[in-house]
């Protein structure tokens, strides 16, 4: 119950979602009320800041920070497991295997095998529980699509239990326990991850993919237009920083107790 609650709550307090709350709220108060000017007042303030987060300039800029922490990792030094974490994905048997993940998890599989690639002796963990309703698991999908581009199924190990970050560092102590291992996902959410595998004893490598913050050429109207694109970087910086906020919230209740 209370992963489920943590899910809605957090996607309640995500920009698209928040701010059509907002802006309902102030059609209400619009419609229904004699506050207009509150009304008016709120209905500008959340169309502004929607703008805002839709435009590429704003929206990288809030994320570029946050994928920032660590770079990008050339090859694998030797260690014996590339740990990925799960991501958005379905499972549709008529679909390309790489069709059923989707834009945050795709990357993560892709990277994961070009490092294996760098050393084909090397172990792919796949991490992930099942989405409600799916009989294909989140470590299960990306091993399938690593499969399909040429690992074999003897080098992949799926843990199909784990529902979030936390959970997942908690399932792969028990394959690498303190032995050195890469650890990959996105960018922007890679230096939450890291503290939570650290926080579990255990020293991972830090690899990300997925970045999305632009600072290389785009076209004058790419940067000048709104797009759902530059509004999906702004939620994952936003959903990001909340869940640094969340983390931290809990780490001094998490020491005292240890």
């Amino acid at each position: 119950m209370f992963f489920v609650l943590k899910k809605v709550v957090g996607g309640l307090l995500q920009p698209l979602p928040l701010l059509l709350l907002l802006m309902g709220l102030a059609i209400i108060l619009l419609w229904f009320t004699r506050w207009q000017k509150t009304g008016k007042g709120l209905l500008t303030f959340s169309w502004l800041i929607l703008l805002l987060l839709s435009l590429q300039p704003v929206a990288d800029r809030l994320l570029k920070p946050i994928e920032d922490t660590y770079q990008t990792r050339l090859q694998n030094d030797g260690v014996d497991y590339i740990v990925v974490l799960g991501g958005g994905y379905t499972w549709n048997p008529d679909w390309a295997p790489s069709s059923n993940l989707f834009a945050n998890n795709l990357p993560r599989v892709t990277e994961a095998v070009r490092l294996w690639q760098t050393r084909p002796e090397a172990k792919l963990i796949f991490t992930g529980a099942a989405a409600i309703g799916n009989n294909v698991t989140t470590a299960d999908a990306g091993a399938r699509v690593a499969e399909s581009l040429g690992v074999p199924r003897t080098h992949i190990i799926t843990l199909d239990m784990a529902r979030d970050t936390e959970e997942e560092a908690q399932a792969v102590s028990t394959i690498v326990g303190q032995q050195p291992f890469i650890l990959l996902t996105s960018a922007s959410h890679l230096p939450r991850a890291m503290i939570f595998f650290n926080q579990a004893g255990m020293y991972p490598l830090p690899a990300p993919a997925n970045q999305l913050a632009i600072t290389s050429p785009l076209n004058p109207w790419e940067r000048a237009f709104p797009s759902p694109t530059w509004l999906m970087h702004s939620h994952s910086a936003v959903y990001e920083t909340l869940g640094r906020m969340w983390q931290a919230l809990r780490a001094p209740k998490e020491t005292a107790e240890n």
